[in-house]
């Protein structure tokens, strides 16, 4: 009887180690924002399981076929700027399958790591014409690449050049202004890197910590490090301003930690508090007090070696057969003060640049023009911009952005009439004196009204975007349809047939127009004043984000949390009513980043 109850032992033991072995395989490590301290910056790699924006299909070993050469130093650095960014790299985010490895289970399991140290290389001979990684590489100060928990990581990264050539594309207009930075302050050069780890250089990255950015300050640190944030603007995604601020926060870290970068760089990713708590349980112990010996989050763990990695790749590329797309080590973009508040799309016309360029260069500004209290800053193009100096210097400020009467109709509140025109009402109360909210039917107000550049419309409905974009002769304008507007207002108002717009969309004159509505019209002249603003295409300001359940959560407080309602959050997550969330339940959530300030 004793023998057989020993197998049974046994037996179920076995079980239960497989059972293990297997959940090991399947978790990740997602963290909710609960666990970080609020004055820390929250970690998401936009390339990440957080914010997922995948890889693509194609063989990850296939080795780099850029066809970007390095220029001659004579020569000004002319970029492409012709064709949209997001429509160059968004497309290729299909496919979560190559996700940066979060944990260094995960890295070892992508890789088939084994523990085995292998030496690196010694710093490999470089390239006669030295071009801005080489900068970096002279600059780099910190050790440990060769820590056993680094190699995974390096590994990786070597495995997957189509994602590294991505994150050089993106951090190409911005690289050269952060080492410039970097090397000012005489900080580690690695430092430079930590964007392709926090968001692989998106500058609209957004995280379910509420983290924005290519540096992801979540918004108390950002305010902290007096990066604005409001409904026309938020400096965490402006990329000087946050730079500057991230560089700042590190060095207070730096001091903070007796100059230990390692330790500064994990308590940038998980709070200070959380990593001083480590320092103090390893000294009562009488351990050791350095980052590899601190018992701190997952993520954090794998945070650091991360940077190292990516650091290594970048030091000894040829080594791990990995091709480092070209960046000239010179300027790429050149800031120009505007001095008051310009309508975006005006300024990327006035620039020469498509305006979805423009947002991409200057990702801070939320709605279609710049804060009417500044910043008014615009990174350009260095060909650009004198081209842009020259346009603006013939355009009155007051015509910088173009104004309307509007006369107040019953039942009409600021609150409508700023979400109809894309305004504030902090801004409608300024610019017309009022004091309160209350306002008179019959009373006319001023409104700072937006434009939109027609070749990059979006529409809703893509059956009759077919028809809309169907080339005709004049000149094409769109108008979005308003409350009162009839087939025949609008007729009147582009002076053409009934008939015709109808037929231009597709409809019947008799059909009912819905609010909102996009509408195309054929002028035979062009109407500068009828220009309308484009927002971002959702490829680029929505995000998917992954968010744990907290004990005390509901639907109605993450619908708030994120700008987002609950018949969304229910219909993305299949969610039927009357179930209860449970506590560490995972959501799906696709959210708009310029909403989140």
């Amino acid at each position: 009887m004793s023998f057989s109850f020993l197998r049974f032992i046994t037996s179920l033991l076995i079980l239960l180690l497989a059972g293990c072995a297997g959940l090991a395989g399947l978790t990740k490590t997602w963290e909710s924002d609960d666990t970080k301290n609020t004055d820390a910056t929250v970690n998401t790699n936009a390339d990440t399981p957080l914010v997922t924006t995948a890889q693509p299909t194609s063989n990850t070993n296939t080795a780099n076929t850029s066809t970007t050469k390095h220029r001659s130093r004579h020569l000004p650095y002319v970029p492409d700027t012709a064709t949209p960014w997001w429509a160059l790299v968004a497309n290729q985010e299909s496919d979560n399958s190559t996700d940066e490895p979060w944990t260094i289970e995960e890295a070892r399991r992508d890789t088939g790591h084994d523990d085995t140290i292998t030496p690196l290389a010694q710093p490999e001979n470089q390239l006669k014409n030295k071009d801005l990684w080489h900068r970096l590489r002279s600059g780099f100060q910190l050790d440990s690449q060769e820590h056993p928990l680094v190699r995974p990581y390096i590994e990786w990264y070597a495995k997957h050049q189509p994602y590294l050539d991505r994150v050089a594309e993106r951090a190409r207009p911005f690289l050269y202004d952060i080492v410039q930075e970097v090397e000012a302050r005489g900080m580690p050069m690695e430092i430079a890197l930590l964007p392709v780890v926090e968001s692989a250089f998106q500058p609209f990255a957004y995280s379910s910590g509420r983290a924005a950015g290519i540096w992801q300050f979540i918004p108390s640190t950002g305010k902290h490090y007096g990066l604005k944030q409001n409904w026309w603007y938020d400096g965490r995604r402006d990329i000087p301003k946050a730079t500057k601020a991230a560089l700042d926060y590190l060095e207070h870290l730096h001091k903070r930690f007796d100059g230990d970068w390692l330790l500064a760089l994990a308590s940038y990713n998980s709070g200070e508090g959380r990593v001083a708590r480590a320092v103090r349980k390893n000294k009562k112990k009488g351990r050791p007090t350095d980052f590899w010996s601190l018992d701190l989050p997952k993520e954090t763990q794998g945070y650091v070696p991360k940077l190292l990695a990516i650091s290594a790749i970048v030091q000894h590329h040829k080594t791990h057969g990995v091709t480092l797309t070209t960046i000239p080590d010179e300027p790429y973009l050149e800031p120009v003060d505007v001095g008051s508040q310009i309508d975006l799309a005006l300024a990327a016309e006035l620039a020469e640049l498509p305006i979805e360029t423009m947002y991409q260069l200057n990702p801070a500004y939320n709605r279609w023009a710049t804060d009417p209290k500044g910043p008014h800053t615009l990174l350009l193009p260095i060909h650009k911009a004198e081209t842009f100096r020259t346009a603006l210097a013939k355009i009155d400020k007051k015509n910088r952005v173009r104004w309307e009467r509007h006369r107040i109709r019953k039942g009409e509140t600021l609150g409508h009439i700023a979400r109809k025109f894309q305004t504030s009402v902090a801004l409608l109360q300024e610019v017309n004196n009022i004091r309160d909210k209350w306002i008179r039917a019959g009373q006319s107000i001023i409104i700072p009204v937006a434009t939109k550049n027609l070749q990059h419309y979006l529409s809703e409905d893509r059956r009759r975007v077919a028809l809309q974009s169907t080339k005709r002769k004049g000149h094409k304008q769109h108008h979005t349809v308003k409350r009162g507007d009839t087939f025949w207002d609008i007729s009147r108002k582009y002076n053409v047939k009934v008939s015709q717009l109808a037929t231009w969309n597709g409809m019947s004159p008799k059909d009912t127009l819905k609010l909102g509505q996009q509408l195309v019209v054929w002028t035979k002249k062009p109407n500068r004043a009828d220009r309308q603003f484009v927002s971002l295409p959702r490829s680029v300001t929505h995000q998917q984000v992954h968010y744990r359940v907290r004990k005390g959560d509901s639907l109605a407080r993450i619908a708030q949390k994120f700008s987002v309602t609950i018949a969304k959050l229910r219909q993305w997550n299949s969610l039927k009513k009357g179930k209860y969330l449970q506590p560490g339940q995972r959501l799906t959530l696709y959210v708009d980043v310029t909403q989140q300030s």
